[in-house]
């Protein structure tokens, strides 16, 4: 009963509007890769290995305290003599803290969504008007990954990040246990994709997530991730991936075609 509390908790904290809607706003660029890998979310360079390098920082409501760390956005500039109607498919990996845009977007994003020869005639703009909606995420060749940050301390404190998260959907909860056992502890989430535990159970170990966007969640289990002998600095995968796209209540809502 505590658990299905507190999930409930979770999809009511977690609800936002409409994701799937085509939003009007603005955004900015840096040319610095850097800059959107060592950001709010804390994926560092893997941050590179998300969708190409095509990485962006995204105002709070898109941040969502770290739970938007991961989504994929579909991004155009609305200048068509500057720009393709495709726009450019972006990963969110840091926060922007500067209202003035809902984006700030990597280098490689803007040489997506420019014409040939267009990227550095957008960028001299310093700010450009956009639109853009929340897309599902695809790794096709990848599960979802745990990795074991640096800062862990078997037996007594685990640290880790996650990759690869498909779908269109948010974590908003992270449980772990021994393989085989039914006895979960709490993860909390220490920034960004980044969550941590003192209640490290001993051996092997699974974990359990809090799926969870718009009106609808479920828990997704990972039932051997980490073995006995897990290593900081060492990514394992989770044998799972999550596909699931989050459900709305927002009409009316542009969710077609663009």
């Amino acid at each position: 009963m505590t658990h299905f509390v507190w999930l409930l908790f979770l999809l009511l904290s977690s609800a936002t509007a409409c994701d799937r809607c085509v939003h009007q706003s603005k955004a900015s660029f840096v040319t610095s890769v850097a800059a959107l890998t060592s950001g709010a979310c804390g994926y560092g360079s893997d941050a590179i290995s998300l969708n190409g390098g095509n990485l962006g920082a995204g105002v709070s409501s898109l941040y969502k305290g770290g739970a938007g760390c991961g989504a994929c956005f579909q991004i155009r500039c609305k200048d068509p003599k500057l720009c393709t109607s495709k726009g450019a498919n972006v990963t969110l990996t840091d926060h922007n803290y500067d209202n003035r845009t809902d984006f700030v977007l990597g280098f490689f994003a803007l040489l997506d969504m420019a014409h040939n020869g267009m990227a550095r005639d957008i960028y001299k703009l310093g700010i450009v008007d956009i639109e853009y909606k929340r897309i599902p995420c695809v790794y096709e060749d990848e599960n979802l990954a745990v990795s074991v940050e640096e800062s862990s301390q078997r037996p007594y404190y685990l640290q880790i990040k996650l990759l690869y998260q498909g779908g269109q959907t948010e974590i908003v909860g992270v449980d772990v246990a021994e393989v085989g056992s039914s006895n979960w502890n709490s993860m909390s989430r220490n920034y960004g994709a980044v969550w941590d535990t003192n209640r490290v159970p001993n051996g092997a170990l699974q974990f359990r997530f809090v799926v969870t966007s718009g009106f609808d969640g479920k828990w997704i289990r990972a039932k051997n991730v980490l073995p006995a002998d897990w290593k900081p600095g060492q990514v394992y995968d989770s044998g799972v991936q999550i596909t699931d796209i989050a459900q709305e209540s927002c009409y009316p809502c542009d969710d077609g075609t663009w």
